[in-house]
């Protein structure tokens, strides 16, 4: 999967998500209150259906969520792993936002969710 432009860091509210179909694939895009972004699979497992981009945006410690609108399972957004269930996970991809567009590029591994989340610790 390549790097694909999404929109614009204006087209997204802070603590929102929008639903985005990127090389045939429907992902949510989301970005915090401290404008970090975060791109997952649409589609809760718990519920088989693609609604995640319209859940519920938020923390829990320091991990930064959302909550399945449907039955309210929370997914982290770094990795894509249910917060209540670690055993069920929804795939994250990598984002990076240039000149004041939103990309989101190759899914994730676990070794390099690791390596971004030891960046953004201060």
């Amino acid at each position: 999967m390549s790097w694909t432009p999404v929109c614009t860091v204006d087209d997204l509210p802070r603590e929102r998500g929008v639903a985005a179909l990127v090389e045939g694939r429907a992902l949510a895009l989301f970005r915090t209150y401290d404008d970090a972004w975060f791109a997952l699979d649409n589609r809760c497992p718990f519920a088989n259906a693609s609604v995640l981009a319209r859940g519920i945006v938020g923390t829990r410690g320091d991990v930064p969520f959302v909550a399945s609108p449907m039955l309210k399972q929370p997914f982290g957004l770094r990795d894509g792993v249910c917060l209540d269930d670690p055993t069920v996970r929804v795939q994250a991809y990598a984002v990076r936002v240039t000149d004041g567009v939103v990309h989101v590029g190759p899914p994730l591994t676990d070794q390099l969710t690791d390596q971004l989340t030891e960046q953004e610790a201060p």
